[in-house]
């Protein structure tokens, strides 16, 4: 009778088969550690209100990287979001001095709506790379918006209450944007694990040739797709509008880039078909406590930058690297 010896599993790869098969485990340890390390160089920051500011200023960079996160499951990216934010809230602050409230919304998500839709046709329809469309659509709405600017600059703006209610205000402990975005963040988790347009989002950038030969239509999958982000993105301005109360022609532009990067670093791969939100909300949370521990150091603007840069980049090589192990 011969016996076969079983090889014992090395410790380090259980560790990796560990993490690949719970994937969120190594993000939420990543932002534990950087609590920690701002709780060490300013003892007695972590506290309520900070936790309550922190989720103040995540909630409006995790709604823009939901986009990010679903154009990129079609291999596609978005970098029209910050434009449309700024464009929507620059609208409602500005017609909401003259017009009733329900008509100031309807016209700030008007450009969401033109610009996801043109968007969607020059990808979907005209086969525009992602990254050239919406960079276009991006300068355009921002020449738009100045020249609308100056048609409403003797009107002045006002921020509407109930939008600084929403961003600034805190009930129980609990941030009042979480009124808007847990059934969000609830819908888009819904939709892209348990609907037929996000499995297609998933097929699309898993293998577009196959989706096509099986039947979907491709352009109606990706109007829709750039319509939904750039209606979030949208919804993410008049937020943002109530949580900064400061209208200005560049108001989320600073949140795009921050936007993709916690997209990838909440595991939704670049080359599409691979990722969710509940990871990119996680890597809000990390850049957000990041910008403050950058912050509390008080490096400078270069430093910051790179440091940020070299951040992202270990984080993101090492969940693929994980991944790949898989």
């Amino acid at each position: 009778m011969s016996t076969t010896a079983i090889t014992p599993v090395p410790f380090g790869r259980r560790i990796k088969r560990f993490m690949a098969d719970r994937p969120l485990v190594p993000l939420i340890i990543l932002l534990v550690i950087l609590v920690v390390i701002l709780q060490i160089l300013r003892p007695g920051i972590v506290n309520e209100r900070w936790i309550a500011n922190t989720i103040k200023f995540a909630i409006p960079l995790a709604i823009l990287a939901g986009c990010q996160t679903m154009t990129m499951l079609t291999g596609g990216i978005d970098l029209s979001v910050g434009t449309v934010a700024t464009m929507s809230a620059f609208i409602m602050a500005t017609q909401i001095v003259s017009q009733d409230p329900a008509v100031a919304f309807l016209l700030a998500m008007m450009p969401a709506v033109l610009i996801g839709l043109v968007n969607g046709i020059g990808v979907g329809v005209f086969r525009v790379h992602p990254l050239i469309m919406t960079l276009g659509t991006s300068l355009i709405g921002t020449g738009c918006l100045q020249v609308y600017q100056r048609t409403v600059i003797a009107s002045g703006a006002k921020i509407p209450d109930f939008l600084a209610w929403l961003g600034t205000g805190v009930t129980y402990g609990f941030p009042n944007a979480l009124l808007l975005f847990i059934p969000l963040a609830a819908l888009i988790v819904f939709t892209l694990a348990r609907t037929g347009f996000g499995r297609l989002l998933y097929a699309v950038g898993d293998n577009e040739r196959a989706t096509r030969l099986s039947g979907v239509q491709y352009w109606q999958v990706i109007t829709a797709l750039y319509v939904t982000s750039s209606l979030l993105a949208g919804i993410t301005g008049l937020l943002y509008i109530g949580l900064i109360k400061a209208p200005s022609l560049s108001l989320a532009e600073p949140l795009v880039l921050p936007s993709v990067a916690a997209a990838v670093i909440g595991g939704t791969s670049i080359f599409g078909g691979r990722g969710g939100y509940t990871g990119t909300i996680i890597g809000a949370l990390i850049l957000t406590v990041l910008t403050t521990l950058l912050t509390i150091l008080q490096m400078p603007e270069g430093a910051r930058r790179i440091l940020f840069g070299l951040i992202v980049l270990f984080v993101t090589a090492a969940y693929l690297r994980i991944v790949e192990e898989r």
